[in-house]
């Protein structure tokens, strides 16, 4: 396993920690716990959803009553545009043929849907449930339950270009595509990221690491706490990327040189969900409740907040190669 420095705990970085109290907290936010953030392409829009077509007008969201709904943000009005035998995990846009909608499901399928038609214009076997999926044209990756990985080149999208298996030992949390489509990042509940690339000639760059853990010292122990990593979103401008945590904590990386850019403060609850802006001056991120403990772990003191995070440069810069 390749570290980022030394590791999780004595990495070195290109500026102080970020105190998030000093970032802007956003009124009204949702009444349970927070899934998913997305920015429009076009504007700083946030969603508490997915924002996934290019002209940034409309909102898709899938749910667990087997359905996946677009909200036409001018006029309010929703309509159901897709279907599945179990819940919807994930949703997104392939911006090809006039746009194209993808659902990922529980029951073990991933569907192309054109929004002028009821049924699907082509549905894929997936080997187990969907836990996570992302695309970023032509590529689009999905990560099931048992821990497959299976990569698309949508230029055949019923096709899979190639299958992996997660190198990361426990389950997958999310998975998340580089800018450059070339390959992604897979986050797991064991606070360890992996970085992979799509062709194998290229799978000497592949590594992975520790993050998302908190040492406590009890007695003469040393008891490592090791919490989920929940989310995983690169920015445009430079390629780099966060991951947020089970611990209430966000982190910039930069794969290319291995290096920590700046680790945040923990926030008052789990991180649940992060997203860029289009420009990559505004991070958004979610202080909610992230189901790691299950029902028994959702409390009342739980926090139910959406921050954003001004973004400086040189957080996000990356750093020459050791």
């Amino acid at each position: 396993m390749s570290l980022f420095g030394a590791g999780a705990s004595s990495t070195s970085t290109s500026s102080t920690a970020n105190d998030p109290t000093k970032d802007v907290e956003l009124s009204n936010p949702p009444a349970d716990s927070i899934s998913c953030l997305a920015f429009s392409p076009t504007a700083d829009f946030l969603a508490v959803s997915s924002w996934d077509n290019n002209d940034g007008s409309k909102v898709f969201s899938g749910g667990g009553d087997k359905a996946a709904r677009m909200l036409d943000v001018q006029s309010g009005q929703s309509s159901q545009v897709a279907a599945h035998d179990e819940p919807i995990k994930a949703v997104k846009w392939v911006d090809a043929q006039g746009g194209i909608l993808a659902t990922g499901s529980w029951d073990k399928t991933l569907k192309y849907w054109d929004l002028r038609s009821p049924t699907p214009i082509a549905s894929v076997t997936l080997p187990e449930r969907c836990y996570s999926m992302d695309i970023q044209y032509p590529l689009l990756v999905v990560a099931t339950a048992e821990k497959h990985i299976q990569m698309f080149n949508l230029s055949n999208p019923t096709t899979v270009y190639r299958s992996i298996t997660s190198p990361l030992k426990m389950q997958t949390r999310v998975i998340s595509c580089f800018p450059s489509a070339d390959g992604f990042a897979i986050g797991s509940i064991e606070g360890r990221v992996a970085i992979q690339y799509v062709e194998e000639k290229q799978s000497s760059n592949n590594f992975s690491f520790k993050c998302h853990r908190k040492d406590e010292t009890k007695g003469r122990e040393t008891i490592a706490n090791v919490f989920p990593v929940n989310d995983i979103a690169f920015n445009d401008l430079h390629g780099t990327f966060s991951t947020a945590g089970g611990d209430g904590t966000v982190t910039f990386w930069d794969k290319d040189s291995k290096t920590r850019l700046k680790s945040w403060d923990p926030a008052p609850g789990t991180i649940s969900a992060t997203a860029f802006n289009r420009t990559s001056n505004l991070f958004a991120y979610a202080v909610s409740y992230d189901w790691s403990r299950g029902h028994s772990g959702m409390t009342s003191s739980h926090p139910n907040q959406v921050r954003l995070h001004a973004v400086k440069e040189e957080e996000i810069k990356k750093k020459p190669k050791k």
